[in-house]
C-alpha cells in the first residue's frame, strides 16, 4: 500500500451525491423509507471510520484501480483535490454505501487504514 499520500475530503458531501444515493437506495426501499433516509442523511453529522471497517460492514468487494471510475478518484487523490465524504446507511446487518463506493476503492488503494469522513444513519 502507498499510505504516504494525503486524501483531502470537503467538510461536506456535495450536492448531488443526494440524488445518486436516493437512486441507488430506491433499489434496496420504498420510496416513502428513501426520502427519510435522505432527509436524515443531509442533518446527520460527519463522523469517521477506517476504510478497512467500512468494507467489512458493507460486505462488498473491493474494486480494482483497472475500473475506470477508482482510476478517476485516484487520479483526483494524486492531484491533492478533495474528496466528497460518503453517505451510509445502516442496513440489517450491514451497512450501505449509498453514495461513495468508488471513492472508498480509491482511498483503500492507498491506504486500508485511512480514515474517511462519512454521514451514517
Amino acid at each position: 500500500m502507498e499510505n504516504e499520500i494525503e486524501v483531502s475530503w470537503l467538510d461536506e458531501p456535495e450536492e448531488h451525491d443526494y440524488p445518486a444515493a436516493q437512486s441507488y437506495l430506491s433499489l434496496i426501499y420504498d420510496p416513502e423509507k428513501v426520502g427519510i433516509l435522505i432527509g436524515e442523511l443531509r442533518r446527520a453529522p460527519v463522523s469517521r471510520f477506517k476504510a478497512k471497517d467500512i468494507f467489512r460492514a458493507s460486505s462488498l468487494s473491493l474494486l480494482g484501480v483497472s475500473n475506470s471510475h477508482v482510476e478517476k478518484d485516484r487520479s483526483k487523490i494524486l492531484g491533492g483535490k478533495r474528496l466528497s465524504p460518503l453517505l451510509l446507511v445502516r442496513g440489517e446487518g450491514r451497512v450501505i454505501i449509498a453514495d461513495g463506493y468508488h471513492r472508498l476503492c480509491s482511498v483503500y488503494s492507498f491506504d486500508e487504514d485511512a480514515s474517511i469522513p462519512c454521514k451514517i444513519v
